[in-house]
């Protein structure tokens, strides 16, 4: 599965788990997006829901995304 990336625009609540301006792996959660929430690999390192509108989608240069799906492995 590919992995996608999206940055945190709002960490409100959740300051401890997630840093705005960061990049995020996330994880494809169709019964998640159902609730407007999205499955995020955060700061812990293991993957939680959060308000998908709290991420925004972002778009990276090939070579940039090659590398963090390498370190996201």
């Amino acid at each position: 599965m590919k992995k996608h990336f999206m940055v945190c625009v709002n960490n409100r609540g959740y300051k401890a788990s997630l840093e705005t301006k960061k990049i995020y792996e996330v994880l494809v959660d169709k019964a998640a997006e159902k609730h407007h929430q999205i499955r995020v690999i955060d700061e812990s390192g293991e993957d939680y829901l959060y308000p998908s509108d709290y991420f925004a989608p972002i778009r990276l240069p090939a070579e940039t995304k090659e590398k963090l799906e390498l370190i996201a492995a």
